[in-house]
């Protein structure tokens, strides 16, 4: 699971330029939104896409579930990681 929170922080990091941040920098249980790295709804789709391509998992952008896989690296690599053993 370590292996997949570095490789979704890199890509949170690829998918939104965030070109001074580093993978060290993201604490996994630091919220995405607001707070923590700050990120706002432009970045959640865009982060959406990303995810979508890579790991084929489409989300409803405006659902509850979607806000809750998006609050931390920790609850995307849980998404992510259900995604890959269904």
């Amino acid at each position: 699971m370590n292996e997949l929170k570095v490789e979704l922080k890199q890509l949170v990091i690829d998918a939104l330029e965030l070109e001074d941040i580093t993978v060290n920098d993201i604490d996994s249980s630091e919220p995405l939104f607001m707070e923590g790295l700050g990120l706002d709804s432009i970045d959640a789709l865009e982060l959406g896409l990303a995810l979508q391509k890579r790991y084929n998992i489409r989300l409803a952008a405006d659902s509850e579930e979607t806000r809750k896989h998006f609050a931390s690296i920790n609850s995307l690599a849980e998404l992510v990681a259900s995604h890959k053993n269904a």
